[in-house]
């Protein structure tokens, strides 16, 4: 009850300071709205190349705004949260006065506000694939409040245009979102196009060995598990036994730990120094992938990704019953991942001994879920903005 009061003033605040806004004039620019880095970041580059003169806003969060305030000189980013009173209110302005709102996550306060007409607003969303449920389909769903399940509506309803890198992931975002095939842009994920590029794959390799000159001689396993809601409190665990692995691999293994940012400073990791390394914060994921031979993860989308690359994955859903009744799935579990499955430490270093990978499910794998990311994505999406704006 509380938590829905506050919302429910949150969002009649927004819509206050959204709607004296509009009382100012459209104007030919882009916001962003960013809860995740790398597709943001490829298509900002791609239209900084081409239009450099467009204006864009980055209204970016906790985690977001460090990247991007660092490497952004000549917009505008913004620290969007009431936390940060001047850039929340710049923020609403931007957002009420741009002629294109591009999105990458499900944003609350899009229920709260009505945009002039000739706004056109782009869901490029955060993964070009899905294992785990989202939107409309998520199990818990059905646990919400009908002001919770009103508010989903108005949100899914602010989507003009839905991106997608296949027909498997349209047919999930027309059911997720409500959305009709009309709405799909079937351009592929902006940041796919950097696994066609050998010349970026081969300098991004080069840095992190000169960087981290130490792991040069070693096979690299990454093990990046899905957050899961009940973590928060359990915050100084990692559910995989690293002194089993660091036994029977370190001879010629060393892994790389990524973690969600609300358990990465939790857990101590001294006891496996040499072995295991923690790469929590380091800011873009897909540059990890072409320095990783293994990849050991859950329900987290980085598979889809990583297949472009045809290199091994084990699967490690240690709590897969659990998680199947909270959250679901879009197909069934089994049928989905394209590797081994494995529910325990022992398993997983047996597939690795064994290198019992099933690589010939990759490539069809990859082939339904990235069919359109051909590596023209951010090109083509850009080129979409740019009509947007000159019509």
């Amino acid at each position: 009850m509380v938590r829905e009061l506050a919302i429910y003033l949150y969002l009649k605040l927004f819509s206050f300071l959204f709607g004296i806004a509009k009382l100012f004039p459209l104007q030919k620019k882009i916001v962003f709205c960013v809860s995740f880095v790398e597709n943001t970041a490829h298509l900002y580059e791609e239209l900084k190349k081409n239009y450099p003169n467009i204006q864009c806003i980055l209204l970016t969060d906790d985690k977001t705004h460090p990247f991007f305030k660092e490497r952004i000189t000549r917009d505008t980013v913004l620290h969007f949260s009431p936390k940060h009173p001047l850039s929340f209110l710049k923020g609403i302005y931007f957002l009420a006065t741009s002629q294109v709102i591009i999105l990458d996550n499900y944003y609350g306060f899009l229920s709260s506000i009505t945009f002039k007409k000739n706004v056109k607003k782009l869901q490029i969303w955060h993964a070009n694939g899905a294992i785990k449920t989202f939107g409309w389909k998520d199990l818990s769903v059905k646990d919400r409040s009908n002001k919770a399940k009103e508010r989903f509506a108005a949100v899914y309803k602010q989507f003009d245009y839905i991106l997608s890198g296949s027909e498997k992931m349209s047919a999930i975002f027309c059911e997720a979102f409500s959305a009709s095939s009309r709405q799909i842009l079937q351009m592929g994920i902006p940041r796919t196009d950097i696994f066609f590029d050998k010349e970026h794959i081969e300098k991004v390799t080069s840095s992190f060995y000169k960087k981290y000159t130490n792991l040069k001689n070693k096979k690299i396993i990454l093990y990046a598990p899905t957050f899961r809601e009940n973590e928060a409190e359990l915050s100084n665990q990692i559910h995989i036994d690293l002194s089993y692995l660091k036994n029977a691999l370190a001879s010629e293994y060393i892994i790389l730990v990524r973690l969600h940012p609300s358990i990465n400073n939790q857990i101590d990791f001294s006891d496996y120094n040499g072995f295991v390394y923690n790469f929590s914060d380091y800011p873009i994921l897909n540059d990890l992938l072409f320095i990783t031979d293994i990849l050991i993860t859950d329900y987290s989308s980085i598979p889809f990704e990583f297949s472009f690359l045809q290199k091994p994955m084990i699967f490690y859903p240690y709590d897969l019953e659990e998680y199947r009744k909270t959250r679901g799935f879009w197909v069934p579990y089994h049928e989905l991942v394209p590797g081994p499955i494995a529910f325990s430490t022992e398993e997983i270093v047996e597939i690795i001994h064994h290198s019992s990978f099933q690589l010939e499910k990759i490539a069809d794998f990859h082939q339904e879920w990235n069919t359109y990311s051909v590596g023209s994505s951010s090109k083509n999406v850009v080129q979409t903005i740019n009509n947007w704006l000159t019509k």
